[in-house]
């Protein structure tokens, strides 16, 4: 009988992960951490009455949300001890999500928890109030001044235009070849004036424990990268969209992946996010 339960929740939850694995990665930036939240919310959902349930997605999506704000709690004790800058873990596509940027979800880090479900429940998934409210246990009118902070918070992070898809992803290719060929003039074409690096290692691999910011300093430091990539390889995989912005993924000499994100403004490269940190690229292999 156990088992046959276990199918039976199974058949009516794993439809639903990939949306569940969505709200849970956008609430927490965590691939590992939104995949064991989902996996807790299954275990609920196989010792729930599961015939007292209407609405699954509704009932598994307040689940999932309920739990991302639990885990934000000891999520933002970590980053305090985080070694160098933290970035999201990176979601690799071949279409671009200008839902939920990179950008966009460095600024749902500066909101308190319910303000960051408010706001991806309302603006991003399209959930009315009254759903937000049962979600997060607050009435209609306090989920929608949460909500409202939230947009005045984030509202910078919004691309105000979005590259064009083909041109990102060519910008992207060119910024991999002259970077790593050392072709210094072309690559000074490419950045904006305040153009600045983040890269984030976790303290496992080498890289900047600031951001760099400003075009002679990035410059300076591509010249030293470019060195060394002449000397130990680093080859290109893939050109994609990495938590949608253009980017690439590498493989690079120590064996190890890593994904550049490219924020493009006028044309420009105005930010260079670098994921390095080994275990927040494990999903890609």
């Amino acid at each position: 009988m156990a088992d046959v339960r276990s199918e039976d929740a199974a058949a009516s939850f794993n439809p639903l992960r990939p949306k569940l694995m969505r709200v849970a990665y956008r609430m927490l930036g965590s691939m590992a951490d939104a995949e064991d939240v989902v996996q807790e919310a299954f275990i609920r959902w196989m010792g729930a009455d599961r015939n007292e349930v209407q609405e699954p997605e509704a009932f598994l999506r307040r689940t999932v949300t309920r739990l991302c704000l639990d885990q934000l709690k000891s999520a933002r004790r970590r980053r305090e001890t985080y070694v160098g800058p933290w970035l999201p873990d990176p979601v690799v596509e071949d279409e671009p999500d200008q839902d939920v940027t990179l950008p966009l979800m460095l600024a749902l880090e500066r909101l308190s928890p319910l303000e960051r479900a408010a706001f991806l429940l309302h603006d991003v998934f399209g959930l009315g109030f009254d759903e937000v409210a049962t979600t997060i246990q607050r009435d209609s009118a306090a989920c929608r001044q949460l909500a409202a902070r939230a947009r005045t918070h984030i509202r910078e992070a919004r691309p105000r235009f979005a590259v064009e898809k083909q041109r990102g992803l060519e910008l992207a290719e060119a910024f991999f070849v002259a970077s790593r060929n050392g072709d210094m003039n072309a690559l000074g074409a490419m950045l904006a004036a305040d153009v600045s690096i983040h890269a984030d290692s976790g303290g496992k691999r080498p890289a900047a424990l600031t951001p760099i910011v400003g075009f002679d300093a990035v410059m300076k430091l591509h010249e030293l990268l470019a060195a060394q990539f002449q000397k130990n390889g680093s080859k290109l995989v893939r050109v994609v969209f990495v938590n949608g912005l253009p980017g690439f993924v590498t493989l690079e000499a120590d064996g190890e992946l890593q994904t550049t994100a490219l924020e493009i403004e006028d044309g420009k490269i105005a930010a260079i996010y670098v994921v390095r940190n080994p275990d927040k690229l494990k999903h890609l292999h």
